[in-house]
């Protein structure tokens, strides 16, 4: 039970800018282990932004709770993943060599097409959010999150790490995935959408372009790195946010 309570929190420390017990063991290979978490992260993150936005609409409108709300996602993970979709913007916008990708995404300063990709990307977002039932809000904000996460650990399980250097931010994370972290993870990816009952068609939607980054990837660089996986939560979380408004359409 140490054990696994050690994965946990190993996982909210590298995934969220949460702070954890000073006495938790912090063993590199726990990162592995800690993809099992993942999705649950997407409840946590999910679950500050939904309360932040159920608290904020008490007092302001409906858009400046969502913007509260999104800003409260960021500060929770430290930006983490939308600084990786602004490096895949970055790289596979400005090289044309699988060197010159990893190079640029490497490169800590953003670009013109990182830059204007996560801006379109939180717009585009913000306006998703804006359409979705009021009703609604709450669940669909943690089953995105979640679900999202839950696309990285399909990256994570079907691709291969492409960096060989040891500096690489997500080296530690990419080394193994197993059956132990892969059931799990799919447990607490998928269980949110249970409360959404046929609703919870919208995952199409993601998967789909999960398979087509995937792909892409594989294309350019012959797998992922961790910015990849940044850009697959991102882009996959707001997927989920399109696919909701057309389940709602048209069942």
């Amino acid at each position: 039970m140490k054990k696994e309570i050690d994965i946990f929190f190993t996982a909210l420390m590298f995934y969220t800018r949460i702070p954890c017990p000073p006495n938790i063991t912090h063993d590199p290979e726990y990162l592995n282990k800690a993809t099992r978490y993942f999705p649950l992260m997407g409840w946590v993150v999910g679950g500050i932004c939904a309360l932040v936005y159920w608290l904020s609409a008490h007092i302001f409108s409906i858009p400046i709770a969502l913007l509260l709300s999104m800003v409260a996602g960021i500060i929770t993970t430290g930006a983490f993943h939308e600084d990786g979709f602004a490096d895949v913007c970055d790289g596979f916008g400005g090289g044309w060599t699988k060197e010159k990708i990893l190079e640029i995404m490497k490169d800590s300063r953003t670009g013109a097409y990182g830059a204007i990709g996560i801006g379109l990307l939180l717009l585009f977002k913000f306006v998703a959010l804006t359409e979705i039932p009021i009703s609604q809000l709450f669940i669909v904000i943690i089953a995105a999150h979640s679900f999202s996460r839950l696309c990285a650990v399909g990256m994570i399980a079907s691709s291969v790490y492409v960096r060989e250097n040891e500096d690489a931010k997500a080296k530690p994370l990419a080394k193994t995935i197993t059956v132990k972290e892969i059931v799990p993870a799919t447990i607490l990816g998928i269980a949110p959408l249970f409360l959404l009952g046929k609703f919870s068609i919208a995952i199409l939607l993601p998967i789909a372009i999960l398979i087509y980054m995937r792909s892409y990837f594989h294309k350019w660089i012959g797998g992922y790195t961790g910015d990849c996986l940044g850009a697959i939560q991102q882009v996959t979380e707001l997927a989920f946010y399109l696919g909701i408004l057309a389940a709602w359409k048209f069942i």
